[in-house]
């Protein structure tokens, strides 16, 4: 690692080489802060690299690399990797889905390698982000042995398995702000050999409210240390973030290369409020939405309401649920992404990977500068990865136009194309329709202008421009399948599935061996009915109901007397049936009319 070499202000200084600017080139802001009084530079960085090879890796990294399929570095990785090899901080700007996570952690790891008995702390929003950096960074030090520990202490560990874990030094700790500068503050986590610090998606940490901890990690944390600061956005208070913590960061402000490449198709699709449902009902029975797809509803009312919807014509789905506790969720997210379901419904909530379990307890008063949507810019949309997504569907459309591109980004992942189908509901048409109503929808309409006039050049919102009168003959089946999903339907199937979670527990398991009565309180709720009454003749869609207007075969006149190729043959007896042997005798048992004797 080459080492810093500090100018006459105590300021790191590096060189950048640049390239002569071209089209193609991403443009990237190198800047100090105020505090430096460094002089500001902009320079236009070299070309993508053509392989990890290229970045100078530790060649155990290499393989790692080759083991993921991943043949050359994004726009965030070729650019950011070179800067913290050189030893210099930096906070990047770059979109979901283009190796950010990488762009950080090959580098750490490459310079844990080199040097022994370092550690790095990685601050994470959320319990599901750190479990899936965990995963990441074991699968890029597989190759490094006992050279390379990761511990994750952002779970439900108790306070004496995480301080016996850190006092064997692991080389990765992931962690909440929360939990970091607890275990700081009790002296198990000692900053003294800290190397690295990163924070991974810094705006959600900052709006999930753990600028206190932050502050005190700032505080503690010693001179000389290299900071990353990863984050999808850059707004004030990631700018704070960065003068609070960082010294002459390197700012990579990217474009999205994935994301102009144009491979996210969007539509909107305005309708009234029951043919919301109408709509997702056609779309999916009739394959017009094809591959794995998210629909993001409002809120965990709503999520099982279109869940109970849709299993009335046979249609799985699961759902990502902010009452289901952590393991669950993540079992759920680790089979959506096993192709085991191809439909999950996420409400976009705070609390669905926002969870604060193990961050500070929430304020009386909430700041009145914080606005709404720092509040609200979170949710499944963000963090969490989810693998091989073809479809967005924002079945309620999000609070703000910034939720409105994390939502989306979910899909046009790595290169691929992806789809991205928004309902909105016009002003006149809200609430028309009491019992499917939502009450944010009652925006709809201002925020899809806000989305329009942040589109990024070259992309647009097209209309869908669906034939609702096609889909006249399916009215009768949606609107009886849609009766049949009810406020007490839905608040059943939440205490069910949670029943369902608490009894598989394996931490409760050892109070079920215990108390077997509680086990089967819980386990009664598994021999109900359904919460929604379940109609077997909608899952099926007979030919005439098709909008391309296919009618049953015409198979000629069958008599109502016509026997069935697959039955076998009877002869006919006065008021009975008769049914010989292959011996030609009649079988008493076989021989009966069921209608009566006499009668035909």
């Amino acid at each position: 690692m080459a080492k810093r070499k500090l100018n006459e202000n105590d300021v790191p200084e590096e060189s950048l080489q640049a390239s002569e600017p071209s089209t193609n080139d991403v443009q990237t802001e190198v800047s100090s802060p105020p505090k430096a009084k460094a002089l500001k530079a902009k320079a236009t960085a070299t070309a993508t690299a053509a392989s990890f090879a290229d970045l100078g890796l530790e060649p155990r990294l290499l393989r790692a690399c080759r083991d993921n399929r991943w043949a050359t570095p994004t726009a965030v990785q070729s650019q950011a990797i070179p800067l913290a090899l050189s030893g210099r901080d930096v906070m990047a700007r770059s979109g979901t889905g283009t190796g950010k996570t990488a762009a950080y952690l090959l580098p750490l790891l490459h310079n844990t390698l080199r040097r022994s008995g370092s550690t790095s702390l990685i601050l994470v929003p959320t319990k599901e982000l750190a479990l899936q950096i965990t995963k990441a960074a074991k699968a890029l030090s597989a190759h490094c042995g006992q050279d390379i520990s990761v511990l994750n202490i952002a779970g439900n560990m108790s306070e004496a398995v995480v301080k016996a874990s850190l006092t064997a030094k692991p080389h990765i700790v992931i962690a909440t702000p929360a939990r970091a500068w607890a275990n700081i503050n009790n002296g198990a986590l000692a900053v003294g050999a800290l190397a690295n610090l990163v924070v991974d998606e810094a705006d959600l940490v900052m709006g999930y409210g753990f600028k206190e901890d932050l502050d005190q990690i700032a505080q503690n944390i010693p001179a000389g240390v290299q900071k990353f600061l990863m984050s999808a956005t850059l707004n004030t208070e990631v700018e704070s973030l960065s003068s609070l913590l960082c010294t002459d960061p390197a700012v990579l402000k990217l474009d999205d290369l994935d994301k102009t490449a144009q491979k996210v198709k969007q539509y909107v699709i305005k309708c009234a409020e029951e043919e919301k449902f109408l709509l997702i009902y056609a779309m999916f029975k009739l394959q017009l939405i094809k591959g794995k797809s998210i629909i993001f509803v409002g809120d965990t009312d709503r999520s099982y309401r279109v869940k109970l919807f849709l299993e009335q014509f046979g249609i799985k789905s699961c759902v990502l649920n902010s009452e289901l506790p952590l393991a669950s969720r993540l079992h759920i997210v680790d089979e959506f992404n096993k192709n085991i379901y191809n439909i999950l419904i996420a409400s976009d909530e705070t609390e669905i990977v926002g969870s604060q379990e193990s961050g500070p307890r929430p304020k009386k008063k909430a700041k009145k500068e914080k606005s709404q949507e720092s509040q609200t810019d979170s949710g499944v949309s963000r963090g969490i990865d989810f693998l091989n997504v073809s479809c967005v569907l924002n079945f309620d459309f999000p609070a703000t136009f910034k939720s409105y591109f994390h939502r989306i980004g979910r899909t046009a992942r790595a290169g691929k194309s992806g789809t991205a189908i928004s309902f909105i509901i016009p002003k006149d048409q809200y609430r028309k329709h009491k019992s499917t109503s939502f009450a944010a929808c009652e925006n709809d309409e201002a925020i899809l202008k806000e989305v329009e006039a942040n589109q990024q050049e070259g992309q647009k919102l097209e209309n869908y421009n669906f034939d609702m009168k096609r889909l006249e003959p399916f009215r009768y089946r949606f609107t009886d399948a849609l009766r049949s999903v009810t406020r007490i339907a839905i608040r059943e199937a939440r205490i069910k599935e949670i029943r369902l979670e608490l009894s598989k527990s394996q931490k409760l398991s050892r109070y079920f061996e215990e108390n077997p009565e509680a086990l089967a309180h819980l386990r009664h709720d598994q021999t109900l009915n359904h919460p929604a009454r379940i109609q077997p003749h909608l899952k099926n869609v007979p030919d005439y109901l098709l909008p391309a207007g296919r009618k049953p075969q015409d198979v000629g006149f069958v008599g109502l007397n016509m026997l069935r190729p697959d039955r076998k043959k009877f002869v006919k007896g006065r008021g009975r049936k008769v049914v010989r042997g292959r011996n030609g005798k009649v079988d008493p048992l076989k021989t009966f009319n069921a209608r009566g004797k006499g009668k035909k």
